[in-house]
């Protein structure tokens, strides 16, 4: 398939003006991977015990061997969103699955969610683009134990995503998967919820 010229330029000059700074995160990248260990295995006892204990015994057994892969789970779940919800029960599901299969898996933390649907007219809304950095933070804070040798993202929405993936470049040595909560279908189509928010606009 033939690429539009357009296309082949502007991806061109994007290649050459980013290539220092692209050379720069993929050494800090190769700097950040410990080949063929355990992310933990770099971390003091002392450091080590206060990172797993409040996992359950035979969990703790197993994350302290130092051999076995430990998954994080961040995850952008909350009560209120209900495309976010669903995402409550996979931290355990996860976990036990890891277990099953020789693993470990922590929920390494949470990030901020928030709609436009809710927040839209109101004060809030000023916050929403805003959110998005404050989640790749948040998900950087929560790979920061040197704890994971890979990670799984829980979460949907056109910030809450672009955020986690943020944080996760910033530890791209880690494996990542992104696990969304599965699609809400509303029963409507696109055309007739598009005419049901004019109407309301119209009063």
């Amino acid at each position: 398939m033939t690429k539009h010229p357009v296309l082949v330029e502007v991806t061109e000059r994007i290649i050459q003006r980013s290539r220092v700074q692209r050379q720069a995160y993929l050494s800090r990248i190769r700097a950040a991977t410990h080949q063929g260990k355990v992310e933990r295995s770099q971390l003091s006892c002392t450091n080590l015990a206060h990172a797993f204990a409040a996992m359950p015994g035979d969990a703790k057994l197993r994350i302290k061997e130092a051999a076995r892969p430990n998954l994080a789970i961040v995850s952008a779940y909350n009560d209120m969103l209900s495309a976010h919800m669903p995402l409550e029960t996979f931290p355990a599901l996860i976990k036990d699955e890891a277990f099953k299969a020789g693993a470990t898996a922590q929920f390494a933390g949470g990030v901020p969610a928030m709609c436009d649907g809710v927040t839209q007219g109101q004060a809030g809304m000023e916050l929403s683009l805003f959110s998005r950095d404050v989640i790749a933070m948040s998900t950087a804070v929560a790979l920061s134990h040197q704890m994971f040798d890979a990670a799984l993202y829980l979460g949907v929405c056109d910030k809450i995503v672009p955020g986690l993936l943020m944080g996760a470049l910033a530890f791209g040595h880690l494996p990542a998967i992104f696990v969304p909560a599965g699609p809400m279908t509303t029963g409507i189509s696109n055309d007739e919820k598009a005419k049901t928010r004019q109407l309301y606009a119209e009063g």
